[in-house]
């Protein structure tokens, strides 16, 4: 069963035909990365614009890469929500057209089980259950994953995702656009335990996130350091702050892994990337005989592989929609 795959919920536009949920036969993505760098961030009107004047080329050469045509596509699946309300609603509307026109399924998809999926086509023998850390610039969630379709939110960020902290710290280190990319890069070369990071946690809600407090301490240290006319090691800044922020991840990751008795461990999202992160919740997992699985680099950003694979399963779970889907901005993943 062949599924096409269409993304645009924020930067990229994306469409990829993937076989039976595991196999991808094409993965196109067009980035918007160098043109939003000169403003320091996505700007969502012209994330809009953009998406829709690659998202027909877009999805042409996905079909071509994949030898077939949409006679050969069995359904269309889509991201609908949560994103920018305006790029979602490129693909959204663009997804109807192609269903319409060519009587194929149309197949709404939620972004945090694409990312998600996103590892049903790194590890092809990966199955639920398991415990899920999504870590991206929107979102920070731990999720039990009981089946394909059948998700229960753990623990949340109650302000800042950790991709978005990650990204606002390194924007006040004086690094570019994408800033959690470009942090981890110079991180490397860092003393880790050189500044003192908070490690922030919410009362009476042991998975719970909060990066707010953490981003502050970073923006105070920079701050000081300029006016008492100090040098700031923004290597080990950025490598003390990273530190931080994976503490926390791990730590609330770890617990409720143990108090639910899982013993199977994914990481998904944008900051699922991030090589600290890989590193240390590596070391975790071995440590305690748990598996451990995460993405592909090329598939831990926005993708439509990612789409297509969770399309899939929701489209053999009669998960589809008529001509009446609308776009949504904030959905939880349940």
């Amino acid at each position: 069963m062949k599924i096409l795959g269409i993304e645009s919920s924020c930067d990229e536009t994306a469409a990829s035909v993937v076989e039976n949920g595991r196999v991808v036969l094409s993965n196109v993505v067009a980035s918007q990365v160098e043109e939003h760098k000169i403003y320091g961030g996505v700007v969502p009107e012209i994330a809009s614009r953009r998406h829709a004047e690659a998202i027909s080329g877009v999805v042409k050469e996905a079909l071509s890469d994949a030898n077939c045509t949409l006679s050969d596509i069995d359904a269309i699946a889509v991201t609908y929500a949560p994103g920018l309300i305006g790029a979602l609603l490129v693909g959204v509307n663009f997804a109807k057209g192609l269903s319409f026109a060519s009587g194929k399924p149309l197949v709404p998809v939620h972004h945090l089980r694409s990312h998600i999926a996103s590892n049903y086509i790194t590890f092809e023998e990966l199955k639920p259950p398991f415990l899920c850390l999504v870590v991206s610039g929107g979102h920070s969630h731990i999720i039990e994953v009981k089946d394909y379709t059948d998700y229960k939110i753990i623990g949340y960020t109650h302000d800042d995702a950790a991709g978005e902290a990650m990204d606002k710290a390194a924007r006040a280190m004086g690094l570019p656009y994408p800033g959690g990319l470009n942090l981890d890069r110079v991180a490397k070369d860092g003393n880790p335990k050189a500044y003192k990071m908070p490690h922030p946690r919410v009362d009476n809600a042991p998975y719970d996130f909060s990066f707010s407090g953490l981003k502050t301490a970073a923006l105070n240290t920079i701050n000081n350091a300029k006016q008492k006319g100090e040098e700031i090691s923004i290597p080990d800044l950025g490598a003390s702050y990273i530190n931080a922020v994976v503490d926390c991840l791990i730590e609330n990751t770890a617990k409720a892994a143990e108090t639910l008795g899982y013993k199977k461990i994914v990481l998904a999202g944008g900051v699922s990337a991030n090589s600290v992160l890989r590193r240390r919740m590596t070391e975790t997992c071995e440590k305690r005989g748990w598996e451990l699985y995460f993405p592909e680099l090329k598939y831990c950003g926005d993708n439509g592989a990612m789409v297509a694979s969770q399309g899939y399963f929701e489209f053999i779970s009669g998960n589809t929609a008529d001509l009446s889907l609308n776009a949504v901005a904030s959905l939880p993943i349940e």
